[in-house]
């Protein structure tokens, strides 16, 4: 009972995080399963994408209802990001998993660095939700792709790069980026989520109390996602990042 109630507060967390920056929770939630509670990184990925497709879930009705999300634009990417998650799946169980840590660790210090490099810079997408123009869309489409795969491999959803790219390449605003990726890793983690469970990748006694938990917080970030100032969001998408990657290196020194 108390495991359970402890995964229910960390997949609380993992959601509100993940429904304000756009990432699932997932690059919360695996670190938590596979340092806090010492689950294989690879059952923990699985766990970490049911969680990612309930945050979506629950966050993506909200976005949409205020208008803030790019429907169209998030139609249209999720094509090339499903695609590279049914990749990202079958790849993922021949993977070892001192590598898949490496790899976790590598792209949240690249994104993170990303990103506060674009706040630090004049220009670039502008603030607002409105009055933007969409470039580089070919780039997005193969970004996505890679998305996808990066997905299915870590159990992220995707947005972990799918709102650097939205934001840095295509001239999106960070907030419609992060709203964008809410409406799309819950099918970019369903795809991946299909191969996991046709394998048993999937723990249902782990898997179950994180999703209550992720749904609680991913309803309460996704309302008060309009509430956090910009700078404070970006801030806050770094430091969670860095945070991570931290946690993800140490990983990958410890599995021998």
């Amino acid at each position: 009972m108390v495991i359970a109630l402890l995964l229910i507060a960390g997949g609380a967390a993992a959601g509100a995080f993940g429904s304000l920056l756009g990432l699932g929770g997932g690059i919360l939630i695996v670190p938590l399963l596979t340092l806090g509670f010492g689950l294989p990184l690879r059952e923990a990925v699985g766990v970490s994408l049911i969680s990612v497709i309930v945050t979506s879930g629950a966050a993506a009705a909200v976005y949409l209802e205020r208008r803030v999300a790019d429907l169209r634009l998030g139609m249209t990417l999720e094509l090339f990001t499903a695609a590279g998650a049914l990749v990202g799946a079958l790849i993922a169980f021949l993977v070892e998993e001192r590598l898949l840590a490496a790899l976790f660790a590598g792209l949240l210090v690249y994104s993170a660095m990303s990103m506060w490099r674009a706040g630090r810079r004049k220009g670039g997408a502008p603030d607002g939700v409105t009055g933007y123009v969409v470039r580089n869309r070919g780039r997005g489409a193969v970004a996505s792709v890679g998305a996808g795969v990066v997905s299915a491999l870590l159990g992220v959803g995707g947005g972990l790069v799918k709102v650097p790219v939205m934001h840095l390449v295509m001239g999106v605003p960070l907030r419609v980026a992060t709203a964008t990726s809410n409406l799309m890793i819950g099918v970019t983690a369903s795809a991946g989520a299909i191969v996991y469970l046709a394998r048993d990748g999937i723990d249902p006694y782990v898997a179950g109390p994180v999703a209550v938990g992720v749904f609680v917080g991913a309803s309460i970030g996704s309302r008060a996602a309009h509430r956090v100032p910009l700078p404070q969001l970006r801030i806050l998408f770094v430091a969670v990042l860095l945070y991570s990657a931290v946690l993800m290196i140490r990983r990958a020194l410890a599995v021998g």
